[in-house]
């Protein structure tokens, strides 16, 4: 390896300028070119669900009413005014802005579908041939709806909004467009400062960001082109991969410009320190991103979409920050040569200096055993705390930004047709026969329903608006204007039925498929609102409930489809993955560790030390939003999240202070080796987990303002704290204690296994060899 680090590093020095140009070049094609991938978010986490998953089962049984959920979308358009029943004139301006919806481009269908109770406001009904997966067409209809209303001008007395799940999903969208702004503008600030405070040389933390910030544009593009053929992106995906290419990105930075200020400081001119350092390095960067990438790659075995899509664009942007990291960084850095640490100058420091981190390291090595326990001891009692997580926030849009079109829409249709809701759980129930010419049925499926007591809402076939009709009524209504679906908005004179009960007859169209055997009922939960934890915990009964007036009616399927309903199935098939994943996860990753450290033996205590960390952090966010907070639950990605970042980013710590506690153990005694080894990279891991942990930090205080509310919070919180504890303590105390307790054994079954832990040290060859570095990090206090 260090013969093909040594030929890159010789290739990219010679070629340093051609290698800048083109990556300058990549930038600028790739954004001119490519679409961004804030333009293909999709907030809505049902849609990441499996075919065959009780909701989506639900949903596609429901498909003759509320549309293909795969091939279709329906924006609801209300219509209301101040408090005035609707007028003539009113409805001839609603007909008008119907016919105008029917020439947007992509859609199918526009008509008016019910009006409210006290008449003063009806809801349009827009389907489009837009797969609700497809976020991008998703915005242009919502925009085109919004273009066709706006060309109509203003009606007199009514006022248009959105509403709905489609419109709530592209506002959340772009709300979350803007968070991924923020995130990423506080995240470079962030790290900036720190690289400052860090190098207190200018030049050095630009070139050290440089390379991330290329990789993140970069990616963006091409993750946005492959959004654009098919992938889903979620939020959580945006946000994650600005956090992860800027902090992981400006890690792996720090790990080769320490060791070519290092070599500087020995006399080595910019270009051959930069080679130097490529070969020290090479190996380490190289592994620490291939564990990152090989913990995401691990995702593609998910059946939850999110996570089987949130592999393939974070494990490109690391792919292509690693590229960066070993290009790009070294091109800038012999370029730039002695001037990128001005003005300080890299200097020699004393050979017996070992550093704050050396000394606690000497005082770890003289009582391994009792350092190890006490602090498995005190993790083991804050990850107790995780015993009380249970899940809960859904991690996604729930409900439309504040001020947004569509919260007002929202909130038009909830206070006017109190019978229903922009957002109803949908009990749905197929019948071998239809309910027109039978409507028995719906009479025992409702009181089914309504005797379970688990609404306090329940609208049906039989009561589509608010007026009642009775089963003969229903079937003579049938009979006498044929399907509810066809009828035109303003009874025909010749109709000659009651306002109340025609209107009420049309509305049973949003209820009964147009063949008359599949029926819904729209219901708002007792457990609460669709977008609460105790509705999402109500599911299995409410499906329960279901069965039962489905048994009792004589349908021949049923299910529940909704928000709750599809949330509860995105956390079963969740926590199903975790299960799945974090073993294979696991395995891989001690393989990766097995090569690269060349030992069976670390490996398994290195994973150990992540599971730690991860119970620990996931305890500290169960008392943080929890038990002091006040949440119902944390978002379900919460544990997977933790766990495949802490795995893959704390093992980029462990590679770095493994392989160096190996390169010195070659020349000195093993507990020397570790003071030595600790001594030096202490700081670059103090540097690198504070700016890692700092760029997750920036998703709880950016991030909180977005459609994931304290959902999102929690993670960056969860995130943070895990590389925090990882850094100061697992990384610096915990692991040299095991490698101090092992002895020789942590090289097994290498050679160096069997060479005595207290061989004879060797002299140390100034300026090269293997013997130890001369400086590795800045201390942070200097």
């Amino acid at each position: 390896m260090d013969r093909f680090f040594g030929s890159l590093a010789r290739v990219v020095v010679r070629l340093r300028i051609p290698v800048i140009l083109v990556w300058i070049a990549v930038a600028v094609v790739g954004t001119l070119t490519l679409p961004s991938m804030t333009s293909e978010i999709n907030n809505n986490n049902s849609q990441f669900l499996p075919a065959n998953a009780p909701s989506s089962r639900a949903a596609a049984l429901a498909a003759p009413i509320l549309g293909n959920a795969t091939a279709t979308s329906q924006v609801i358009v209300v219509a209301s005014t101040t408090g005035a029943p609707l007028t003539a004139a009113d409805q001839s301006a609603i007909a008008r802005r119907v016919a105008d919806l029917r020439t947007v481009p992509s859609v199918q269908r526009a008509e008016e579908i019910k009006v409210s109770p006290s008449g003063s406001a009806a809801q349009i009904a827009v389907t489009a041939s837009v797969a609700a997966s497809d976020i991008k067409a998703q915005k242009t209809l919502v925009a085109g709806i919004d273009s066709a209303l706006a060309r109509a001008g203003a009606a007199p007395g009514v006022a248009f909004h959105l509403a709905g799940a489609v419109a709530t999903n592209v506002a959340s969208q772009n709300s979350s467009s803007r968070t991924g702004h923020r995130v990423q503008s506080l995240s470079l600030l962030l790290i900036i400062v720190l690289l400052l405070l860090i190098f207190r040389a200018p030049l050095a933390a630009v070139v050290t960001l440089l390379p991330p910030a290329f990789a993140l544009v970069i990616s963006i593009r091409f993750i946005g082109a492959l959004g654009a053929n098919g992938l889903k992106i979620s939020e959580i995906t945006d946000i994650l991969l600005i956090v992860l290419l800027l902090g992981a990105g400006t890690d792996y930075g720090l790990f080769l410009v320490f060791r070519v200020r290092e070599a500087m400081a020995t006399g080595m001119d910019a270009k051959d320190a930069v080679t130097h350092a490529l070969v020290r390095v090479g190996e380490s960067i190289t592994a620490s991103a291939g564990t990152v990438i090989l913990a995401l790659l691990t995702l593609l075995l998910a059946s939850f979409g999110i996570y089987h899509d949130l592999g393939v664009p974070l494990a490109v942007g690391v792919g292509v920050m690693l590229l960066a990291g070993l290009t790009l960084l070294p091109a800038l850095l012999a370029t730039f040569g002695r001037a990128a640490f001005w003005p300080r100058r890299p200097h020699r420091i004393d050979p017996g200096r070992i550093g704050v981190w050396g000394a606690i390291a000497a005082r770890i090595v003289r009582r391994p055993a009792v350092t190890l326990g006490i602090g498995v001891l005190a993790f083991a009692a804050v990850a107790s705390a995780a015993l009380g997580y249970h899940s809960g926030g859904f991690g996604g849009a729930t409900s439309a930004p504040a001020g947004s079109d569509a919260a007002t829409g929202n909130a038009i249709v909830a206070s006017q047709f109190p019978r229903s809701s922009a957002n109803p759980a949908n009990l749905v129930l197929a019948y071998p026969r239809p309910v027109w010419t039978h409507p028995g049925v719906l009479v025992r499926a409702g009181n089914s329903l309504v005797g379970s007591h688990r609404f306090t809402q329940l609208s049906g076939p039989l009561d589509p608006n608010g007026t009642v009709l009775s089963p003969a009524q229903l079937t003579a209504l049938h009979s006498r204007l044929g399907p509810p679906g066809r009828l035109p908005a303003v009874e025909p004179a010749s109709a000659g039925v009651p306002p109340a009960r025609y209107n009420a007859y049309r509305a049973t169209a949003v209820f009964v498929s147009p063949n008359g055997r599949v029926v819904q009922f729209e219901a708002t939960l007792r457990a609460g609102a669709q977008t609460t934890t105790a509705a999402l915990d109500a599911t299995p009964t409410i499906r329960h409930t279901v069965a039962a007036a489905a048994a009792a009616s004589g349908a021949t399927a049923s299910g529940v489809a909704g928000q709750a309903a599809a949330l509860y199935d995105v956390s079963a098939t969740s926590s199903h993955d975790l299960v799945t994943i974090v073993p294979i996860a696991i395995v891989a990753i001690a393989l990766l560790l097995a090569l690269v450290l060349r030992s069976l033996v670390a490996p398994l205590y290195l994973i150990v030390s992540v599971a730690l960390s991860y119970l620990a952090a996931l305890g500290l966010s169960t008392l943080a939003f929890i038990d002091i907070g006040g949440d119902g639950g944390l978002t379900f990605i919460l544990p997977f999240l933790l766990f495949v970042f802490l795995l893959a980013l704390g093992e980029d710590y462990n590679i770095l202070v493994m392989t160096r506690i190996r390169e010195e153990s070659r020349h000195r005694p093993l507990r020397e080796a570790v003071v030595e080894a600790v001594g030096r990279t202490g700081p670059t891991i103090t540097s690198a987990g504070v700016i890692l942990a700092g760029s997750f930090a920036v998703i709880g205080i950016a991030g909180g303002g977005g459609s994931g509310g304290t959902q999102i919070q929690a993670i960056g919180f969860g995130l943070a704290i895990g590389i925090l504890m990882d850094t100061f303590v697992v990384r610096t105390v915990l692991v040299p204690s095991a490698v101090a307790l092992l002895g020789r054994y942590n090289w097994w079954p290498a050679g160096m296994s069997r060479r005595p832990a207290h061989a004879p040290r060797e002299e140390r060859r100034p300026g090269g060899g293997h013997g130890p570095v001369l400086e590795e990090a800045p201390d942070l206090r200097a």
